[in-house]
């Protein structure tokens, strides 16, 4: 878990360091096509106007998601990025 932590003070000084908030953000998952866990993310990112759009891998057993957000803040970013987390299978990129 510390790990976890670690990354999300890093990702968050990169954020603050490199963008204007208020500012589109690009998230991009990958998650197993077995269940329903594009499903999952599209709900998680439903609100507030996000451009959500996924794409099947050649295999079929993956599904790509991609949303772009308009977020406030770098604690905005770093919310979402944690309850993707929660979200089975998925690897954020």
């Amino acid at each position: 878990m510390l790990d976890r932590e670690a990354f999300y003070i890093k990702l968050k000084a990169q954020l603050e360091d490199t963008t204007k908030f208020p500012a589109d953000y690009l998230y991009k998952f990958i998650v197993p096509s077995d269940e329903n866990q594009a499903e999952e993310v599209q709900d998680l990112f439903n609100k507030g106007g996000a451009i959500i759009n996924t794409k099947k891998s050649k295999t079929g057993k993956y599904v790509s998601v991609s949303v772009r957000l308009k977020v406030k803040s770098a604690d905005e970013v770093i919310e979402y990025y944690q309850q993707a987390e929660k979200i089975k299978g998925i690897i954020s990129l």
